[in-house]
């Protein structure tokens, strides 16, 4: 069993940062894949950014524009991070940890654990 719980969410105006934390409860952390989700009023839920177990892999969605958003993880601290620079209005949304044993990282349904979610709120 995982627990998850994130924090660093926050209001900020647009081309500010935020750093989000994720962090994790349970001895299997460093075994699992980790993701953020993101999702925004009357939308669906859809990938921000996963890393598997080691460290050395990550994947971004295709929503995320490459080089603003960074994700990151420490297994000693068994806490993910989500780095996000720049940042824009239409990237407020609810922001949703997840971690499972994971093969394809973009695929919600693979995720076993989530996050209650911390709001990022982006003002122009």
């Amino acid at each position: 069993q995982v627990q998850l719980v994130e924090s660093g969410g926050g209001s900020v105006q647009a081309g500010g940062s935020l750093r989000l934390s994720c962090a994790a409860s349970g001895r299997t952390f460093s075994s699992y894949a980790m993701g953020w989700f993101r999702q925004a009023p009357g939308k669906e839920r859809e990938f921000v950014a996963g890393i598997y177990w080691s460290g050395r892999t990550t994947y971004y969605g295709d929503s995320v524009v490459k080089g603003r958003f960074t994700i990151s993880r420490d297994n000693a601290k068994t806490t993910v991070y989500l780095q996000m620079n720049s940042l824009k209005p239409e990237d407020t949304a609810v922001y949703f940890c997840a971690a499972g044993a994971v093969r394809d990282l973009v695929r919600l349904r693979e995720y076993e654990y989530w996050g209650q979610g911390t709001q990022v709120t982006v003002s122009s």
